[in-house]
């Protein structure tokens, strides 16, 4: 029998953290690195997201996430770099929630977040200031037919760090859209969140690998504060 030279399936009995932790310990795998200017991309920092102390919908994973996102938006908009924050909701009937609106159809589902809800407001902890840009999408990336492409091209614009929630959702598809625009793609650890550790490790080691360098905030904050 001739020798693989691919791959079969790996199965062993690590955990997605400890994949992850060997993953991020190798010293040989090159970044994509940041480039001249950047965005800070805030996902769906949303109530319906935020606040487990008032929705089931809401997770948690570090809990200085929003700290974190809001000292490198600071230092983004010190800088005279955008920000962007973006959230998710419907009209009343929920006609432009599309195939993704069909799974459910509870007062907690996705397509049941209405325009002007309490679901739908941001986090009244982030640090949103008028010239951010704020806009809502309807599906899991920041980009799809949204303004934000366009706006980056007027900014010039060449690296996307993406937070937000959820890790293994919109800020993957965010990060991967990212990436496919042809932008230098960061994601910031402490800066995301999921409901579950398996989903939120496992989708970093897969943006790692594949679309993004995935990155402590600290990498974010001295890159912007020596510039």
């Amino acid at each position: 029998m001739a020798a693989l030279i691919g791959t079969k399936m790996v199965s062993d009995s690590r955990t997605a953290r400890e994949i992850f932790e060997a993953v991020m310990a190798n010293p040989a795998r090159k970044k994509f690195g940041f480039g001249s200017k950047l965005a800070i991309v805030n996902v769906d920092f949303q109530q319906a997201y935020t606040r487990i102390d008032k929705f089931v919908t809401a997770y948690e994973t570090d809990p200085h996430q929003i700290d974190y996102v809001n000292r490198i938006s600071a230092l983004a908009r010190s800088r005279g770099m955008p920000v962007i924050w973006t959230r998710v909701a419907y009209k009343a009937d929920a006609g432009d929630a599309g195939v993704w609106g069909t799974r459910t159809d509870t007062p907690d589902s996705l397509q049941n977040i209405k325009y002007g809800s309490e679901r739908h407001a941001f986090d009244d902890r982030c640090d949103i200031t008028p010239d951010d840009l704020q806009y809502t999408k309807r599906m899991p990336s920041a980009f799809f037919e949204t303004p934000l492409a366009s706006y980056l091209i007027w900014h010039k614009v060449d690296t996307v760090v993406v937070t937000g929630g959820s890790t293994s959702g919109c800020v993957r598809a965010t990060a991967v859209d990212a990436l496919s625009h042809g932008y230098r793609t960061i994601v910031p650890i402490e800066t995301c969140a999921d409901k579950h550790e398996s989903y939120h490790f496992a989708n970093l080691t897969d943006l790692q690998l594949k679309y993004a360098d995935v990155e402590p905030v600290q990498a974010v904050i001295d890159w912007l504060e020596a510039r």
